[in-house]
């Protein structure tokens, strides 16, 4: 059942926790009164099957090695990448992801909703981990588990709501790859557009999922966190934010 599809545990931190479940709310309105924007990837982005890919893939120490990163760069990588390509400092539009929502588009069921801890509750964890080592992927990677079923799911919404700083945002995009192992599974592109400073923006993105082979689901479900992402978040076509996630499709069993 598309109910049963989703299982999620958030680290934002050096300590993983489950993330805070919501109750669904009205997704026509953000905050403001603003009209919720619905964005569907590019059709064949670059580097996938039938779109324009790049004149020769680049390795992950070959873009750590520069000063700025473009999507062209993300694009020409072949594998998911083992650090994160940007510091979280590059974030100079302070934009803050603040909830999260996945929906399977098909029957209109909420899978999941998580929001973003509260104030207190963040200044609770810094509080134990005072004193401790540095982790540099707090806040930049989620771990996921579902169950068998979200892997047959066709079309998904996931809802971000976001804060933007006190810069305009002109020409935010995100690229997203997913791989199991070391094969590609999807590439998707979204452009969010404009955002005005100090806003709350919120959009749905429409994941249009390819048909997975009964072979490849299997070995999927048999090896837990070997399917993992990254997300690359561009202004005026430079690297600003780089988001990491791994899957598991076990769960229930």
């Amino acid at each position: 059942r598309a109910g049963d599809a989703a299982i999620l545990t958030a680290m934002s931190g050096p300590k993983s926790k489950a993330a805070q479940a919501l109750p669904a709310k009205d997704d026509k309105k953000k905050h403001g009164g603003g009209v919720l924007k619905r964005l569907k990837s590019r059709r064949n982005p670059v580097g996938e099957g039938g779109g324009s890919g790049p004149e020769r893939r680049l390795t992950e120490q070959e873009l750590l090695a520069l000063d700025s990163l473009s999507p062209e760069h993300v694009l020409s990588l072949a594998q998911v990448t083992e650090n994160y390509l940007c510091k979280p400092e590059d974030n100079i539009f302070n934009i803050d992801f603040t909830r999260f929502k996945i929906r399977d588009l098909e029957t209109g069921t909420v899978l999941f909703e998580i929001a973003k801890p509260s104030t207190s509750d963040q200044e609770e964890e810094e509080e134990d981990t005072a004193g401790g080592e540095l982790d540099t992927s707090a806040g930049r990677f989620v771990r996921y588990q579902f169950t068998p079923a979200f892997l047959r799911l066709r079309t998904v919404g996931a809802t971000v709501e976001f804060t933007v700083g006190n810069k305009p945002v002109t020409s935010f995009r995100m690229i997203e790859r997913h791989y199991f192992r070391d094969h590609v599974l999807k590439s998707f592109d979204f452009d969010f557009g404009f955002c005005i400073p100090n806003s709350r923006n919120t959009c749905e993105h429409i994941y249009e999922f390819p048909q997975l082979s009964e072979d490849l689901i299997r070995q999927m479900v048999d090896n837990p966190y070997e399917t993992r992402s990254d997300s690359f978040y561009f202004v005026d076509n430079k690297l600003i934010m780089h988001n990491k996630a791994d899957y598991a499709y076990n769960g229930g069993q």
